[in-house]
């Protein structure tokens, strides 16, 4: 009994010695030290970059086979606890072998423009266009800084805490047309929507069929 037992102790102690060990190694911490950046105090790892270091920072982490995954900006303006400046811009970076994810948290004043990491990861193309669009963060060195969402003449940018809220029907680039109403049935899956592709699909249930084809033109 005991031998079993002892046999049972010794695999459950090599198991949680093999998951710290794992833990002790996906921790971004010495990084962030090497790096010579501060750690934010925030629920995931995240490194505090100035502006200026951005793109130098962001080449080593490639360096060290780090991928951009995600970019978002944040507006602070009416939070209720004091930031350093009005926008964070938040890079998600991620080792596809180490399994380590580091997030690079940059402050920015609002007019105040930041290097684009497409010189360092093409996939921040469409990521930084869509913060430019919703958020207004300008990309320096951005290959085709436009917009990626909203229609050409919405003035402003909808995640700025100061955007007006409301609905009004718009009309997009390529013949589109959003009624605020119907787009929302088709999110909630409370009907087909604009596009046929009920919310329930999104969420991995109901019947697979494909979403129907725009007709060559648009919509007539």
């Amino acid at each position: 009994m005991d031998a079993v037992t002892g046999a049972g102790t010794g695999s459950l102690e090599t198991r949680a010695a093999a998951a710290l060990a794992r833990e002790q190694a996906r921790d971004v911490s010495p990084l962030i030290h090497e790096l010579g950046l501060t750690e934010d105090d925030a629920a995931e790892p995240t490194a505090l970059v100035s502006a200026d270091q951005l793109l130098e920072v962001a080449e080593q982490l490639r360096l060290r086979g780090f991928m951009l995954m995600d970019s978002v900006g944040v507006d602070y303006l009416k939070y209720p606890a004091p930031r350093p400046k009005r926008f964070a811009l938040l890079h998600n970076v991620y080792h596809p072998y180490e399994h380590r994810r580091l997030f690079l948290r940059v402050w920015l004043d609002d007019g105040e423009a930041v290097d684009s990491l497409y010189p360092v990861w093409r996939a921040a193309n469409y990521l930084e266009r869509e913060v430019y669009d919703l958020v207004g963060i300008e990309f320096r060195g951005h290959p085709d800084l436009r917009k990626v969402l909203t229609p050409d003449d919405l003035e402003g940018h909808p995640l700025r805490k100061d955007f007006p809220l409301g609905e009004t029907p718009t009309l997009f680039r390529d013949g589109r047309f959003l009624d605020p109403a119907a787009f929302r049935a088709g999110v909630t899956g409370q009907s087909s929507g604009l596009t046929g592709w009920r919310g329930e699909l999104r969420r991995g249930r109901g019947e697979d069929r494909l979403p129907p084809v725009m007709p060559e033109g648009g919509p007539k």
